[in-house]
């Protein structure tokens, strides 16, 4: 009988599904909406970016969040209670990949992620958490038609993404426009085994590469999420997918806030 409730309660940790945002940035581009308040506090069609990330996290399965902050994050702090909190306080020197391992430790269970300048829908959330793979990415398959109105943030800085078999084969910037199956949102799952992978690279490219150049970083800490992603890529870890067919909004700029304004629905 012990045994069987010790697999019953196995069971049931390895179905909680943390997700860790990561906001420690100031979003300059998005001024001056972002001059007193986090980038993740800017309202789409009267809600923060934020919420819309914790209603998308949570009808996808999501039951803790985990909240990465760094610029005002005393603000998230008031505002979000129920969060649970890591401080990246270097995050004027560092960048993305460096800050979500601020949570490394509570990726000992399956968690998405989620950048926290981003909309997206439970259905992409969904897909992720359904997805076999030990990490699995968001994949917006409209991407193109979602850069023709954004003259401020051009087709050369999205990080796109090719797939081919269930699989993504490639992630990184440099894609021709033409070639890319979609873009990263942002988004992606990590069962408990993807998580001892990301640590493991992360820990290994950290010890290799940090003050040094890393893939297009000038340093290690400069480096983007898909920097890695990509060499683990290329060291043969799998990645699965989940796609979403325009459902996906970056909000960069004062003029990606005006489009979403007018152009956001579920």
């Amino acid at each position: 009988m012990g045994l069987m409730v010790a697999d019953a309660r196995k069971d049931c940790q390895d179905t909680i599904m943390r997700a860790i945002i990561i906001g420690a940035g100031r979003g300059r581009r998005l001024m001056p909406t972002t001059e007193n308040a986090p980038k993740c506090f800017a309202e789409i069609r009267g809600k923060r970016i934020l919420d819309w990330t914790v209603e998308a996290l949570q009808a996808g399965g999501a039951t803790e969040i985990c909240f990465i902050g760094g610029y005002r994050i005393e603000a998230v702090q008031r505002a979000y209670p129920q969060f649970t909190f890591r401080n990246n306080a270097d995050w004027e020197s560092n960048n993305i990949l460096v800050s979500l391992m601020y949570a490394e430790d509570l990726m000992d269970r399956p968690f998405l992620t989620a950048y926290s300048d981003i909309l997206f829908t439970r259905d992409v959330v969904a897909g992720l958490v359904a997805s076999p793979a030990d990490i699995a990415l968001g994949i917006d398959t409209d991407w193109r038609e979602h850069y023709r109105p954004r003259t401020q943030h051009p087709p050369h800085d999205a990080e796109k993404v090719l797939t081919g078999n269930g699989k993504v084969k490639r992630v990184y910037r440099t894609i021709p426009y033409e070639e890319a199956t979609g873009e990263f949102i942002g988004v992606a799952k990590f069962s408990a085994r993807g998580g001892e992978l990301l640590r493991e690279h992360y820990r290994r490219r950290k010890r290799e590469f940090w003050n040094q150049p890393y893939r297009e970083a000038a340093q290690f800490q400069n480096a983007y999420l898909i920097h890695l992603f990509q060499d683990m890529i290329e060291q043969g870890v799998a990645f699965g997918h989940a796609d979403t067919h325009g459902k996906y909004r970056e909000i960069d700029t004062q003029e990606d806030l005006d489009l979403a304004q007018k152009g956001w629905a579920l």
